[in-house]
């Protein structure tokens, strides 16, 4: 059986900069992870192109886990 997605990366436009993807309504999205490294260096790459990602622990899973952007880096 394989281990399922836990964790999840949100990423989109950092709105605070005005860009032609934001301008576009480019929206937020959300790729799916079996762990958390993977979530990091996905979200790292997100974040070294300039935009914005949170990450995460998808639900039911416990115990519940956030990384806000400010922690990615």
């Amino acid at each position: 059986m394989t281990k399922p997605d836990i964790w999840y990366v949100a990423f989109g436009p950092d709105k605070s900069l005005k860009s032609d993807a934001s301008a576009a309504g480019t929206v937020r999205t959300t790729k799916t992870f079996k762990s958390e490294i993977d979530a990091k260096l996905f979200a790292r790459q997100i974040v070294a192109k300039g935009w914005t990602a949170t990450a995460g622990t998808l639900n039911p899973h416990q115990p519940k886990q956030t990384i806000p952007a400010s922690k990615i880096e």
